[in-house]
């Protein structure tokens, strides 16, 4: 996601409605805490504020994408995105007999529409483009758009309730990772504890508690991999729940490959001794903030993405790491300059505004670099070219 801005605590305030649909959070947040005896894990706070039942960010009925919102993606900025990725999976599309397509959180509709007109044009289009989405919310907006956008291509889109058994073709996850609920940690005295939240005078508060032991074996284990101890007072997160969750995806696929898109880094990265406050990321309405425990329910939480974990749960669970690359190496090897091929013989207003996309979606102090693709695969799948060229794997 890309936030206009980028800015401390100086946060725009939340319209009436917001704010009551925040205190309703709250108040089951607070209710939760009180349950479990005084405090709760981040993890779990991250959980409650954005899936709630009825109430969680994700799962309730506010705009969360584009000018409206409080982010823009990848697919928003520029079709051409959607037009690379589409050039990718037919690719892979073309090694895998009867291959559909699946793709985990599908946001405002956009990626899927985007994918769908350039594999229609490549006569590359599966049978199938299925969508799992966990907002009936946005669920319903995806039907709409769709319907609106390709409405003669929407009849191959099924959405699922469940992830789908023996898969053979393309699966996409554009930002999901990030939105994974992760555990927060800090040293004392070269002892590891939780950071979990409690709420004193009405208000969410920090607390420390006791490790419990898998988020003790697993500091454990980065330490062993990174070589070293972390130092007092050095705090960070760890994502307990991204084992299982690729665990499950990498199942699900018999043959094919999956493409996960987000910001993140490598493990000796993700745990730098310059790093020492964590990668926990907040937005609304376009601005970025690191303060989770405010404007709970209506602002987004999200945590960078550890590769080198998500590689090695992947690998653990019989997938091949396909390429590991650069937002910006992905689409500029991936077929960037075939889709810009007729920029200049564009209006000068249409060239300005590819150029502005461009931008966004490759340079180093935008998109570019932070956000990464890894590619996982399963059966006997040549990785396609955006993965082939200015490959990382060497480095998770």
């Amino acid at each position: 996601m890309q936030p206009e801005r980028h800015t401390g605590f100086e946060l725009p305030a939340p319209d009436e409605q917001s704010a009551a649909h925040s205190r309703r959070v709250a108040e089951h947040i607070c209710q939760c805490i009180n349950e479990a005896g005084g405090s709760i894990s981040f993890a779990e706070f991250m959980q409650h504020a954005l899936y709630a039942p009825g109430l969680g960010y994700y799962v309730s009925g506010t705009t969360k994408f584009g000018s409206d919102g409080d982010f823009i993606t990848a697919p928003e900025i520029s079709p051409l995105f959607g037009r690379v990725l589409a050039r990718q999976a037919a690719a892979v599309l073309e090694q895998v007999d009867d291959g559909q397509i699946f793709e985990l959180g599908a946001g405002s509709g956009v990626l899927a529409a985007t994918i769908l007109r350039k594999l229609s044009l490549l006569n590359a289009l599966p049978d199938r483009y299925y969508i799992l989405e966990v907002s009936a919310d946005l669920e319903q907006r995806q039907k709409e758009y769709l319907s609106s956008e390709v409405p003669d291509l929407v009849a191959r889109v099924e959405w699922l309730s469940e992830l789908p058994g023996d898969f053979s073709g393309v699966i996409v996850a554009n930002e999901v990772a990030d939105a994974l609920p992760v555990e927060r940690f800090t040293m004392d005295r070269s002892l590891p504890r939780q950071i979990r939240v409690s709420v004193e005078n009405g208000k969410f508060q920090w607390h420390q508690g006791e490790v419990p032991e898998l988020l003790g074996e697993a500091i454990d284990g980065i330490e062993n991999k990174i070589g070293r101890q972390f130092t007092d007072n050095y705090q960070s997160e760890i994502c307990l729940a991204l084992t299982p969750w690729i665990n499950d995806l990498v199942k699900s696929l018999s043959e094919g490959l999956i493409f996960l898109f987000d910001y993140g880094v490598t493990c000796r990265e993700y745990y730098a001794p310059d790093r020492a406050e964590g990668w926990i990321r907040c937005h609304f309405r376009h601005h970025a903030h690191s303060n989770p425990l405010i404007l709970p329910g209506i602002q987004d939480l999200t945590a960078w993405v550890d590769f080198s974990a998500l590689a090695d749960a992947a690998v653990d669970s019989g997938a091949e790491i396909a390429g590991y690359v650069s937002q910006a190496h992905f689409l500029i090897n991936g077929g960037l300059q075939e889709e810009l091929a007729d920029f200049t013989s564009l209006p000068v207003a249409e060239q300005l505004e590819l150029s502005r996309q461009t931008k966004l979606l490759t340079l180093p102090g935008e998109m570019g670099e932070n956000f990464k693709c890894i590619g996982l695969s399963r059966g006997d799948i040549a990785p396609p070219a955006a993965l082939r060229e200015s490959d990382r794997t060497h480095m998770l």
